[in-house]
């Protein structure tokens, strides 16, 4: 439910092309959608700004799909993050334009083609390494997928960090970085004492044993002596660029 869908609601009403009683209706249903193993959350786009997004890791390929057909018949963008080529081959048969970023592991339908809010303000994504794209990617497809302006910077950690000075005015001119780091993580802290802007940290799993799946990195994070560094949680690159795309749009008209 989007606001646009609200005003044409009022619109019947105040025509009288509705009774009141076909008003509460329409209005009970854009609300929420049992499906019997999900309630949708129409909702929520009209609250947070953006629509429900389908988390498909855990769900079965034919729930996913269902799930994706009822959320595209309210909203012009729907997405579901961490899903794999089954659930595109699936997802296909219901929306047929929708487009898979297999290295992100997100599947997305965009009804009508997609503006950048404001092209002067963008969102710098960043690795300390190849292994780390993954996760950036989900962060920096979620953030262009919601509208903005996305610049990316892969392979640019601290065991090379004259590949990270070479970009430092790329990073500096950025309204929000995000950065992607797994082993110990260090690349957030470095980047956090190069720029003015907010710093979106994510752990992410790669690393040898003593990483931890990611532990390691995330409380180097959590540590870090930079100022204006925020961290979610280990892998969460859809949080990371949803995040970012929150703080983005902060001052626009």
């Amino acid at each position: 439910m989007d606001d646009k869908a609200l005003l044409k609601i009022i619109e019947h009403i105040q025509n009288g092309e509705i009774s009141q009683e076909a008003a509460v209706a329409a209005f009970q249903s854009l609300q929420t959608e049992d499906l019997g193993f999900a309630m949708l959350d129409h909702h929520r786009e009209l609250r947070t700004g953006v629509p429900e997004v389908i988390y498909a890791e855990g769900k079965t390929v034919e729930q996913t799909t269902v799930i994706f057909g009822k959320l595209m018949q309210r909203t012009d963008t729907v997405i579901a993050t961490r899903t794999t080529a089954k659930n595109y081959k699936s997802i296909r048969k219901v929306a047929p334009s929708a487009v898979f970023y297999k290295v992100a592991g997100i599947i997305a339908y965009e009804r009508k083609p997609r503006e950048v809010r404001n092209e002067s303000k963008y969102i710098a994504v960043c690795t300390a390494g190849t292994s780390d794209m993954p996760v950036a990617e989900e962060a920096a497809v979620t953030a262009e997928l919601l509208g903005n302006r996305v610049e990316r910077l892969y392979d640019v950690g601290v065991a090379g960090i004259h590949r990270l000075l070479e970009n430092a005015d790329k990073l500096r001119q950025a309204n929000v970085v995000i950065v992607a780091a797994g082993m110990e993580g260090a690349l957030a802290s470095v980047v956090g004492g190069l720029v003015d802007k907010p710093v979106i940290a994510v752990p992410t799993s790669v690393g040898y044993g003593a990483n931890f799946g990611g532990l390691s990195a995330l409380l180097t994070m959590l540590n870090s002596c930079a100022s204006g560094v925020g961290v979610v949680n280990i892998d969460n690159g859809f949080g990371a660029g949803h995040l970012a795309a929150s703080i983005n749009k902060l001052g626009d008209n």
